[in-house]
């Protein structure tokens, strides 16, 4: 969560699909006495849902809010957000995004110090299934950075095991919440186990489960902190890469051809220069989480023991399924 001091105004963000409730659940907010704490809000709305966010249903009295629209992602810049926040004093953000807008135009709008405080993505559990089916891009795009995920309209009739897939398989830490018409709500605690024993000293990947591991390293690497790794995997050499080093992992698949990309890890070994990029190799080596220069600082890096030629797995792209 970002530091929240005079340098940052907070940006509470709602994602997710029309009629999914995320407008519902902002006036609920507003009118809580627990929001209403005095500071100026600007909520920006980003779409016209079936419920509309009249200001005359709203019963906070200490704090001042303006609400104001975007109708074109071409207005998601960083002059216009500024403006708004110039002209209405805002010292808090409450915006709900469009859903047939990539995320990545907000985030690359926003000024850098807009934090996104909390991130929420709201859903219709009666549509959700077919919305994944037909517009999965979408989906992956407000799951994977999303806190929650607040299922509304939820009745038993609707598979949660199904639902919690498709959240899982984008966000293994996304919280899922499942909200029934008369108010009640289930908060899901369905376990994941890995496929894979987390826990052994030497763990052995199976060529369909690269996917999941990576992800799982790359959101808690201190569980892996000396491991002994075996896997297949793709090399990745550059002459700019440090003397000893290259890098091993997957092409990825998340949720469609698209979005295809390479997921590797730092190696280090000494024959490194006798390999060479598109390798396919078998790899062996102990883990440790520390720093690299092909990292951004500390991720994890593989000590290499052994690598030997291999053949290209039956599907080259791995994936989360």
């Amino acid at each position: 969560m970002p530091d929240m001091s005079e340098n940052f105004l907070p940006v509470y963000l709602f994602t997710g699909f029309l009629e999914g409730g995320k407008t519902t659940f902002i006036r609920q907010t507003l009118n809580d006495p627990r929001f209403d704490n005095g500071d100026s809000t600007l909520v920006i709305l980003c779409e016209e849902g079936e419920e509309e966010l009249d200001q005359t249903a709203l019963t906070i009295r200490k704090s001042k809010i303006t609400v104001r629209t975007i109708e074109d992602p071409s207005e998601l810049n960083e002059a216009n957000f500024r403006k708004m926040v110039d002209e209405t004093g805002a010292k808090r953000i409450m915006l709900e995004y469009n859903g047939m807008w990539q995320l990545k135009e907000l985030f690359d709008a926003l000024p850098e110090d807009f934090a996104i405080y909390q991130e929420m993505c709201f859903a219709d559990a009666q549509t959700f299934i077919n919305f994944n089916q037909n517009m999965r891009s979408l989906v992956v795009d407000k799951l994977q950075t999303a806190e929650l995920i607040v299922f509304n309209r939820y009745s038993d009739d609707v598979d949660m095991m199904t639902l919690h897939k498709i959240c899982r398989g984008v966000s293994r830490g996304i919280n899922i919440a499942y909200e029934y018409s008369d108010g009640r709500v289930k908060y899901d605690d369905i376990q994941d186990p890995l496929p894979f024993d987390v826990n052994a000293k030497e763990i052995t990947l199976a060529d369909r489960d690269y996917a999941l591991w990576y992800r799982d390293i790359m959101e808690e690497p201190g569980k892996y902190e000396g491991k002994i790794m075996h896997f297949r995997g793709l090399v990745a050499t550059d002459p700019k890469f440090p003397a000893h080093t290259f890098a091993v992992g997957r092409h990825v698949m998340t949720c469609c051809v698209e979005d295809i990309q390479y997921m590797g890890i730092a190696a280090e070994w000494d024959g490194s220069d006798k390999l060479s990029s598109r390798d396919w190799v078998n790899v062996t080596g102990r883990l440790a989480f520390e720093r690299s220069r092909l990292y951004k600082g500390k991720g994890p890096v593989l000590h290499v023991t052994e690598v030997k030629a291999a053949e290209p797995p039956a599907q080259e792209v791995a994936t989360f399924y």
